[in-house]
């Protein structure tokens, strides 16, 4: 007799949704064939699509069609809160009809957005929505410091938001993994344990692909860190999730 198993049983949605922020195109193209070793889908959120220029395209082209998700990050990298505070039409006209005008030109039509600078309320993400994202993400940190006191530091594997449970949810959080993060390799085989013990999705973002530390002001993550949580997810069955991918499975 054949018994029906519970998904947490099985592992069967398990996975890690990555995704990328800003216009570091030329640089996260150089990672493709780390991406395709590991058969890793990741999404790209994309800023000031105006400066895109034709080799950019057409290398956002060749990812997408790699399996890749081409996203949405704002038209100026604004403030969103200010920007709506006069209104919705000044918030759509400034940070998003212009940025998706240059996106459909380009040839995407982005399905996901991530707020920039995690900056967002109920009421941008209303508009958000209503205007057809299918999901929002915003920012999570495991480790903050101000003035150089660390104020709190969490085990990603203690950050439940961090986690997509197949709810339909369409308002998360992914975890920065960029170098000021502090993230250890420890930290991320459990953080990716949990998601498959729990067969939920672990989150996570970063911005520019760093082979060493950062300099001159360089925001991002170390390549060969973000190899071994690739790695490791693999070696652990883990699906690779692009970000508007997570509200469809349910």
């Amino acid at each position: 007799m054949t018994h029906c198993r519970r998904d947490a049983e099985t592992h069967e949605k398990a996975g890690i949704a990555i995704s990328f922020d800003d216009h570091f195109i030329n640089e996260w193209f150089a990672l493709r064939p780390m991406f395709r070793k590991y058969n890793a889908k990741v999404t790209f959120f994309i800023t000031c699509p105006d400066s895109l220029t034709a080799d950019e395209i057409s290398k956002l082209k060749i990812l997408q069609a790699d399996g890749h998700e081409i996203g949405f990050h704002g038209t100026i990298h604004g403030k969103s809160t200010e920007l709506i505070a006069t209104g919705p039409d000044s918030y759509k006209n400034i940070e998003l009809a212009p940025g998706l005008a240059h996106m459909a030109e380009a040839g995407f039509k982005p399905t996901s957005y991530a707020h920039p600078g995690g900056n967002h309320n109920a009421r941008v993400d209303s508009v958000l929505l209503a205007s057809g994202f299918k999901i929002l993400r915003d920012v999570a940190i495991s480790r903050r410091k101000i003035m150089g006191f660390q104020m709190y530091a969490l085990a990603p594997r203690l950050m439940p938001w961090i986690y997509y449970n197949f709810d339909n949810e369409r308002i998360v959080d992914a975890l920065l993994i960029d170098e000021d993060s502090g993230l250890t390799d420890p930290e991320m085989q459990e953080a990716l344990e949990k998601a498959k013990n729990d067969n939920t999705a672990l989150m996570l973002f970063g911005h520019e692909p760093l082979y060493g530390k950062p300099q001159n002001g360089e925001y991002g993550f170390h390549v060969p860190f973000l190899e071994k949580i690739l790695k490791e997810a693999a070696r652990q069955n883990l699906k690779f999730y692009t970000m508007s991918e997570l509200p469809d499975r349910n």
